[in-house]
């Protein structure tokens, strides 16, 4: 028997017996297995690899997110760098050591 086969099953039960509780909770959790089985398809992650790719992707999306902040730490490191030898130049120049400069 099929999710739609049970789900139908079940909102015909309730239709003709009413509806309890437990025939309600039934149909809740049929109908949303149902819709995310129906998602995940729409996404093409309905099939049986669907795990091992997710696992991949969220590999891929870690080493990007390392990398992204690697190069953010490099580019913060040398502007520091750039700044602090603009200030010892300019110190230099200052204290009288512009004709080591020429």
């Amino acid at each position: 028997m099929t999710r739609e086969d049970m789900l139908a099953r079940l909102i015909a039960q309730a239709g003709d017996e009413g509806t309890d509780l437990v025939t309600l909770r039934a149909i809740v959790e049929e109908a949303s297995d149902l819709g995310a089985v129906r998602a995940l398809n729409r996404m093409g992650l309905g099939d049986d690899d669907a795990h091992s790719d997710l696992a991949e992707l969220r590999q891929l999306l870690g080493a990007w997110r390392d990398a992204k902040a690697s190069a953010w730490k490099a580019a913060i490191g040398w502007v520091v760098r750039a700044v602090l030898a603009l200030l010892l130049f300019a110190i230099a120049v200052r204290m009288g050591s512009a004709e080591l400069v020429r």
